[in-house]
């Protein structure tokens, strides 16, 4: 990845199905936005993937989202802010 000149104030990740990759996850850290949406296809790669932002992330909420109906596929959205 490049070099950004200022850090974001807001990220947005849609990461794969498998989640974020331990060195995106540092990378995220990195850029310390102070918001994070975070959007997943797998609620659980989501739940390990917020396990590794806990340490300077707080959830502040998380939705849901069904998109395809008589499926058993579902959509989450987190919203994240950083601790400090």
């Amino acid at each position: 990845m490049g070099t950004i000149a200022e850090a974001p104030d807001l990220l947005v990740i849609d990461p794969p199905r498998a989640g974020m990759h331990k060195d995106v996850v540092q990378k995220v850290l990195g850029l310390a936005p102070e918001k994070i949406v975070y959007v997943s296809c797998n609620p659980a790669t989501m739940a390990r993937d917020l396990v590794d932002l806990k340490t300077r992330y707080r959830v502040e909420a998380v939705q849901p989202v069904d998109m395809f109906p008589h499926t058993f596929h579902i959509e989450s959205v987190a919203r994240l802010k950083k601790i400090g």
